[in-house]
């Protein structure tokens, strides 16, 4: 019995695709859900966050903005025309969308700028650990593991995400309001795109990903499929963790700080 799969359903609806990649999305759920339902995307929306925080936002995830073209030139490596019909899939759309994503890197700078980072405080800023994981994770996925594994990290888990949370942002003109009407546009317009361009891409992954490893992979690739979108929903938590700090946690440490460094001093004797 053949194990092929050909998407036969709509593309956007989950139940077009096979029970163990259905079962995939909903055991990642949680992870996503926390992500997404972070303080930091809430307070984005409503625009009451504190300008620190957005400015480390802006700062810590270019990473990931500027290297996502190498994530799927790397992915793209993997992908042989005519091998597969899941290889020729992914062949098509990391062209495609290697193509889209050259201007994204310039519309987060124009978004920085509007938010008051020039581009050279984005560009040489230190970028902590905490807010680097992401982008290294997805660098290191998409050279060492599997195109399915690869993809399900990065199209898929990292777009699908910044699609949701700038469709949540984009859902009101709250936080538009905040940019001067002669800057609004440009300020929003990585917003403005990725919500409507990562409205389709993360299930054209999805339909990939499903195409590569048929109706009935190993249990050894599902777990590896699963275990790679949970980490990047993680990481993801992890950098608005980092860059949502509550006010009392940066009132600690800045105390911590002075503390160490007038205890470091010598004593005069």
């Amino acid at each position: 019995m053949s194990t092929d799969f050909i998407r036969s359903g709509e593309l956007k609806d989950i139940k077009s695709y096979p029970e163990w990649l259905q079962g995939v999305v909903a055991d990642c759920e949680e992870q996503k859900s926390v992500a997404l339902g972070h303080p930091f995307c809430r307070a984005m929306k409503d625009a009451t966050l504190d300008i620190e925080s957005t400015h480390r936002f802006l700062a810590g995830f270019f990473p990931v903005i500027e290297q996502f073209p190498q994530f799927m030139a790397s992915n793209l490596m993997k992908a042989r025309f005519g091998t597969s019909r899941g290889e020729t899939m992914a062949r098509s759309y990391l062209i495609q969308n290697i193509r889209v994503e050259n201007m994204h890197a310039k519309h987060w700078l124009q978004w920085a700028s509007a938010s008051g980072l020039t581009m050279h405080e984005v560009l040489n800023k230190e970028v902590p650990s905490e807010m680097h994981a992401l982008a290294h994770w997805c660098g290191h996925v998409s050279v060492i593991d599997d195109l399915a594994v690869a993809m399900a990290a990065t199209n898929y888990a990292v777009e699908g995400a910044t699609g949701e949370f700038s469709c949540m942002v984009c859902s009101e003109d709250t936080y538009a309001l905040t940019f001067p009407e002669p800057i609004r546009k440009s300020a929003m317009r990585w917003l403005h795109v990725h919500a409507h361009y990562d409205d389709e891409h993360p299930w054209m992954a999805l339909d990939i990903i499903a195409t590569l490893l048929g109706t009935n992979p190993s249990p050894e690739s599902i777990t590896r499929v699963r275990n790679a979108i949970r980490k990047s929903y993680d990481y993801l938590r992890m950098t608005l963790d980092y860059a949502h700090r509550e006010p009392a946690k940066k009132e600690v440490a800045t105390r911590a700080n002075s503390w160490l460094q007038v205890s470091s001093t010598p004593e005069t004797v």
